[in-house]
This record gives C-alpha cells, sequence and structure tokens, in this order.
C-alpha cells in the first residue's frame, strides 16, 4: 500500500545564507521516502494553512508562528507531525532558556527579557556583565544583529530596542563563554551522529561521548527528533550548549543524514498508520 506524505518547505525569509542548503537536505529525504514506497506533496510554508493539507502525516521544516499554528491546529485532529509543533516552539530561544537547564544540560547563564524599553529588566540583565549576546528570543537569526556579542550594556540596549522596532517583544541575554565552537547534527531514535570544529584549526581537547550524550539530552528535553546544534568547549573541555536548531540544513552531511532522516519519517508514519488501523 501506498502511503501519501506532505512535505513543508522552510520559508525563505527563515533561511538565510540557506535557502539552498535547507532545500536541498528536504529534497534528498523526499527522495529516499519515494525509495521506501512513499508519495509525497511538496508545500510552501508561506502558504500553508490547515484547511489544504489532505495528507494524515506530514515533515517540515517550518519555523514561524502563523504556519505553526496551522499544523498545531492538525495535530489536535490527531495528524502525524515531524518535528512536532511542541517541539519547534521549544527550540525558541526564549523556550530554551528554561527547557534545557531544567532538563540538565548544561547551557551559559541565560535570561529572557522583553525588549518594550518600559518593561526591560535591566537589573537582571545586568548580572551578566558587560560582555554578553544578545539573540532574538523566537526564530533563529533571520538578520545579521539577531545573534550579536556586545560589550557594554549601551550597545546592549540599543540592539534590544532595534528588535522593539523590529516588532520582536523577547529576548535573551546570555553569559559570554570563551571557548570553541563545536557544531552537531543529530536524528532522534537512530544512531547518527555528526560534530566538527566550527573553525578549521579545531580547538581545545574534550569528551566527544560526553558531547554526544549533551545533544541527545537536548533534543529529548526539546522532544525534537530532526536537530543540530552548536555548543562552546572552553579551554578545561568542559561543554555547553549555546543553540539547538529544529531540522538544520545538515550541510556538510547531507547525502548521509537524509537516510537516517527518512528512516525515522518512515519508523513514525509506521506506527502511525499502525495505531489508527488498530482503532477502526
Amino acid at each position: 500500500m501506498i502511503h501519501s506524505l506532505a512535505a513543508i518547505q522552510r520559508g525563505h525569509q527563515y533561511s538565510p545564507n540557506h535557502i539552498e542548503n535547507d532545500t536541498l537536505i528536504l529534497y534528498k529525504t523526499i527522495e529516499e521516502l519515494e525509495k521506501l514506497g512513499y508519495k509525497i506533496k511538496v508545500y510552501q510554508e508561506d502558504s500553508i494553512v490547515d484547511e489544504n493539507l489532505k495528507e494524515r502525516m506530514l515533515f517540515h521544516m517550518i519555523r514561524g508562528s502563523h504556519a505553526l499554528d496551522s499544523l498545531r491546529r492538525l495535530t489536535k485532529k490527531g495528524e502525524l507531525v515531524i518535528n512536532s509543533v511542541e517541539a519547534v516552539y521549544n527550540c525558541y530561544r526564549k523556550n530554551m532558556a528554561k527547557l534545557l537547564p531544567e532538563g540538565g544540560v548544561p547551557t551559559p547563564k541565560t535570561i529572557v527579557v522583553l525588549t518594550n524599553p518600559k518593561e526591560f529588566n535591566a537589573s537582571l540583565a545586568d548580572e551578566l556583565g558587560e560582555k554578553v549576546w544578545v539573540k532574538r528570543g523566537d526564530v533563529h537569526a533571520i538578520h545579521r544583529e539577531d545573534v550579536t556579542l556586545v560589550y557594554s550594556k549601551a550597545e546592549r540596549d540599543n540592539v534590544l530596542r532595534e528588535y522593539y522596532r523590529r516588532g520582536i517583544d523577547s529576548a535573551v541575554v546570555q553569559q559570554h563563554i570563551p571557548g570553541d565552537v563545536v557544531k552537531f547534527y543529530g536524528v532522534r531514535g537512530t544512531d547518527f551522529f555528526h560534530w566538527y570544529y566550527l573553525e578549521k584549526n579545531g580547538g581545545p581537547k574534550f569528551d566527544v561521548s560526553r558531547l554526544i550524550e549533551i545533544a541527545k539530552n537536548s533534543a529529548d528535553t526539546l522532544h525534537v527528533d530532526i536537530y543540530g546544534g552548536d555548543a562552546i568547549i572552553d579551554d578545561n573541555g568542559n561543554i555547553y550548549v549555546i543553540d539547538l536548531n529544529d531540522w538544520p540544513s545538515f550541510a556538510p552531511i547531507r547525502d548521509v543524514a537524509c537516510t537516517y532522516i527518512a528512516k525515522i519519517i518512515d519508523q513514525k508514519a509506521k506506527e502511525y498508520n499502525q495505531r489508527m488501523h488498530t482503532n477502526e
């Protein structure tokens, strides 16, 4: 029996400098699923509403709240959605700031603030010092200043005011930890995991098994199946997660990752169909 799946492509505004890469990983995943016998229909995030989705199972790269809310209504009707709407919202930085530490994931000290100057809690942000990261609190970076390292309270406040002018109502202020950035990718429920130093010259030695443990715990905590992220390795080899993304482009390892992504979608689709058949 041929099963139908919907695939929803990420809106271009949420793929700054990565439109082609995001498109490639989606379509390579589609190719792998077609080999398994699935029929796939592709939709665009910018035009999606729940009424025009006929398929009961779908996978997506959506980031925007409008389309996510449409998917939330579908989920309430019992449809299968990968990554889940909950998982994508959990990856919004204002939510990660609370969820990851609660899940035992080591992260830099982070506070969530409102960008409205009348509601901004400066005294709380001041506790993190002058050199801090300021990041928009919802979706991942769209503009260059959406993730900004600042060196003074005045610079921090200027970035927050700019967010407010752009309609971004919340932000996170995050402790700066000196070290080297490691990027990682994984697919929950499989043995796929890939990491590399952002800088080609590498960085301090660290326990890779510990990175894998921390990354998987991050994904479990946020309930995200297809994920990637960034971690800081300090001079002592300590690992701190600074970001986790729902379905990144997997650009360095795309040809391998797509097979594992297809595998987890196939597995969940079979489980879903089995439940539906049992309930009939």
